[in-house]
Order: C-alpha cells, then sequence, then structure tokens
C-alpha cells in the first residue's frame, strides 16, 4: 500500500477502537499527539525501505535511511513481523516514556495510538501481492485472501479505485452511525 493509504488506514484503525472501545478521559494534546503517533505508526514499519514516506517526512532522512534500513533486512521482514511488533512496540514504550518526562501528556494513550497505526500497517500489508513474513526469521510471506492474483498491486487501480475510497467511506459510516459517541468524546475533550 502507499504512504496515504497506510495514514488513512491507521486513522480508520483508531476511529474503529474509539467507536468500539470505552475511550479514556483525556486533555486536548493528549488526543492531538496520540493521533499524530497513530499517523506515524502507520508508517513506521516502512522504515526498511529507503524510499519510504517516513524517511522523506524526517529531517536528514535520506541519510538515516542509509543507515536503518539495511539493519531490518530489506522491505518487509523485521519490521512487518511479530517479532517486529514486539520489537518496536518495546522501543516505542520507552521513547514515549522518556518523552513523558518532559511532556505532559498521556504517553499511554500515545503508544497505544501509535502501535494501532504499526499494526494496521502490517494487516494492509498483507493484503498486498507481496504479502507479510509475519512468522520472520521465516521468509514465508502470508497474504490474504491467500491466492497471490487475487490481491492488491501497490499504487494500483484497485488500491486507488476501492480500498483508498473504501476506507474514506468506511469513516464517514463511523462518524454517521456513532456520532453521539463523538460528541461525548469531544465534549470530554474541552471539559
Amino acid at each position: 500500500m502507499t504512504g496515504r493509504t497506510h495514514d488513512l488506514a491507521a486513522f480508520t484503525a483508531l476511529n474503529l477502537v474509539v467507536v468500539t472501545t470505552s475511550v479514556p478521559q483525556m486533555t486536548i494534546p493528549t488526543a492531538f499527539v496520540a493521533l499524530s503517533a497513530n499517523f506515524i505508526g502507520g508508517l513506521v514499519p516502512d522504515i526498511d525501505q529507503q524510499t519510504s514516506m517516513f524517511w522523506k517526512n524526517v529531517r536528514g532522512g535520506g541519510s538515516l535511511a542509509v543507515l536503518v534500513a539495511p539493519l531490518l533486512g530489506g522491505h518487509r521482514f523485521i519490521s512487518h513481523s511479530v517479532i517486529g511488533v514486539i520489537l518496536f512496540g518495546f522501543l516505542s514504550k520507552l521513547l514515549f516514556n522518556m518523552l513523558g518526562s518532559f511532556i505532559v501528556v498521556d504517553m499511554q494513550i500515545v503508544w497505544i495510538a501509535f502501535m494501532i497505526g504499526y499494526i494496521s500497517h502490517l494487516l494492509m500489508d498483507t493484503l498486498t501481492k507481496d504479502g507479510v513474513a509475519w512468522f520472520f526469521p521465516f521468509s514465508w510471506r502470508i497474504g490474504f485472501p491467500p491466492f497471490s492474483f487475487l490481491r492488491v498491486k501497490t499504487g494500483g487501480l484497485i488500491e486507488k479505485i476501492l480500498v483508498f475510497p473504501g476506507l474514506v467511506f468506511l469513516n464517514g459510516y463511523l462518524i454517521y452511525s456513532f456520532y453521539p459517541k463523538y460528541l461525548e468524546f469531544l465534549g470530554n475533550l474541552i471539559r
């Protein structure tokens, strides 16, 4: 999937969590930082690729990508696996705890939003022709549906006319269907 589709998928996953769970009370800064972390989490698995949208949005990203990407074994290996979820979950938790010592937001909420974005990335890539090596270090690539000819080509027509608009529609549907829950959530933010 392309970076913009991963961004929208991360937001959609966060949106699904908001409407299906009891969302904790939070401040406006926490909500803003959590939303930002969600978008970042949706792009982070692609740090294993020097041309990823993540690196394009980081100052000095091109230079960092040359150092970091090779350490992750190539595109869709460690960062696109269960081991990657655990590793990046642990490292991001440490980072957010460090940042929490001088940024006054609820870093637990921020971390959860980040991980929702991260996992949404892997789920979306599972729908692509290449699939995902969920069980790294084993190189089996798992995709859904099981036959690769039925899967989405990254940046292809199906992604552009079905997947991306489908995610937009799903977000609109969730906001429309759960409008009172969003009003309650927004009301709690401004109290």
